[in-house]
């Protein structure tokens, strides 16, 4: 390989890290990476109360959590598409 193709691979896997995507993905919509971990959090919650669920059926259960982790998820997306048409049609309308 040349010394030109290997500052241009180089210089594409520095710039397209998978930290420097997650930051970037961040500062465009940052209500996605918050949904995720607000994701994480119930399914965490409802791994924890699995344990201590008394005599509730594991069906039932089961299905709380679901329905709780895609509320959050659902909430999270409203929200970042509403901050989204905000930024955009309320802020930046001066063109």
């Amino acid at each position: 390989m040349s010394s030109g193709q290997e500052s241009v691979y180089s210089e594409y896997e520095t710039d397209t890290s998978q930290t420097s995507k997650l930051l970037r993905k961040f500062k465009e919509t940052p209500f996605v990476p918050i949904g995720m971990a607000g994701f994480a959090m119930v399914v965490g919650y409802g791994l924890y109360k699995l344990k201590h669920r008394g005599d509730m059926k594991m069906s039932l259960h089961l299905i709380h959590m679901r329905v709780a982790a895609q509320g959050f998820v659902v909430g999270a997306i409203t929200c970042g598409v509403l901050y989204s048409m905000f930024r955009e049609y309320v802020i930046k309308p001066k063109e």
